[in-house]
């Protein structure tokens, strides 16, 4: 008998340590919003793939997917600020490159992909259940980054689609998630596909999460992000030989305007000021203003 009052005991004691876990270490705080996130996404995605299936593979269910992701920034304490969403506002097709940090991009991109515009993802994704499954019916687009026949062929087939469907595509061209200062060589896949496809190219830039994620420290708490939509890099009259140059000149606007993220005086006001006095503020401590930076319009999303 006092085993199992002992045994009860224990057991309401657990949840009292749990809540004091999460409320004092960092690291089981990190863990388990982590947890919740990734065990969110499975559920979504095993709730909606019947719906889905319904209307079959069709990029359309792209708006399930993300009107699945959204609440998440809520939950979290997360408040997104969009700069320069008027970019995006033409009827075309195009292709989105953006820095990739980690899975909280996911919340980023929902918040700014635009209509019949869909991720080009690793293969692995699609052998990934029913999170697989829903990426597959919403129209995402696989590639083997481990042959890379059939990752040129992918590209070519893409090209042909983006045309014939008025499709947008979504690449993070970096090829991995990468949370240093500085971005990593870009892959050249993106590039190609635009310059074959001849459609212009949007680069987006997502802030550092540094003051609320790190996945190194095991740090996940509440913050602002700041997502930056950079004016479109034409491909017209390129051709392929064109591409690595293009490739460094797209990766240099989108690291200089990542470092002008990551400046404190950016990082500190900008969630709360305008471009135009994020501008004075870098003038004021830089010297001069960004040119990028004179030229921003913005849309605070929260």
């Amino acid at each position: 008998m006092m085993e199992v009052v002992l045994l009860h005991g224990l057991l309401l004691l657990l949840p009292l340590a749990a809540l004091l876990l999460y409320r004092y270490n960092a690291t089981f705080h990190y863990y388990c919003k982590v947890v919740v996130f990734n065990c969110w996404v499975v559920a979504m995605a095993t709730i909606l793939s019947p719906f889905a299936a319904l209307r079959g593979r069709s990029v359309e269910n792209m708006k399930l997917l993300c009107a699945a992701i959204l609440p998440l920034k809520w939950f979290y304490g997360i408040k997104i600020q969009v700069w320069g969403s008027e970019h995006l506002n033409i009827k075309e097709p195009y292709v989105i490159v953006c820095n990739h940090q980690a899975s909280l991009d996911l919340m980023g991109m929902v918040e700014v992909i635009p209509d019949r515009c869909v991720p080009i993802a690793k293969k692995e994704l699609m052998y990934m259940g029913t999170v697989g499954w829903a990426c597959w019916l919403s129209g995402i687009i696989f590639i083997d980054r481990h042959k890379r026949e059939d990752a040129i062929d992918v590209i070519a087939q893409t090209a042909k689609t983006m045309r014939r469907e008025n499709l947008r595509v979504w690449i993070f061209p970096e090829g991995t998630r990468n949370q240093e200062k500085s971005m990593l060589p870009f892959k050249r896949g993106a590039f190609h596909l635009a310059v074959q496809a001849q459609v212009p190219i949007f680069p987006i830039v997502i802030s550092p999460y540094w003051d609320f994620f790190s996945s190194k420290d095991k740090k996940f708490t509440s913050g602002t992000c700041t997502i930056r939509i950079l004016p479109k890099v034409e491909t017209c009259g390129l051709s392929p030989k064109d591409v690595p140059r293009l490739t460094e000149t797209v990766r240099q606007v989108m690291a200089d305007a990542l470092a002008e993220l990551s400046a404190d005086r950016c990082v500190d006001q900008g969630a709360e000021q305008p471009p135009f006095l994020r501008c004075a503020g870098a003038r004021a401590g830089r010297g001069q203003g960004s040119p990028q930076c004179k030229e921003d319009t913005t849309r605070a999303s929260n």
